[in-house]
């Protein structure tokens, strides 16, 4: 444990940010998962409206600094191929 003020302060601060980051990925996986039951369904409303909502989940997560943008944008490509696919 550190001994400095400010130090045992960022240790705080830090796991509270690693458990939020933790939740946004989970709920990114969640989505992910949804569009891809829908496309192995061959459901294509679903999977486009599940699609839309990855999408703007995947966003939120590169606007609040949890993945980077390339990140978000190769798997918004992936999932939206298999949707287009269908």
């Amino acid at each position: 444990m550190a001994n400095i003020k400010s130090q045992k302060k960022r240790i705080l601060t830090n796991e509270k940010a690693r458990q939020r980051n933790n939740s946004v990925k989970s709920e990114l996986k969640t989505a992910i998962r949804a569009v891809n039951t829908a496309v192995e369904g061959a459901d294509k409303d679903a999977a486009a409206t599940a699609l839309q909502a990855a999408s703007r989940k995947l966003d939120k997560a590169v606007s609040k600094g949890v993945l980077h943008k390339n990140n978000a944008a190769n798997r918004k490509s992936a999932i939206s191929k298999k949707v287009n696919a269908l």
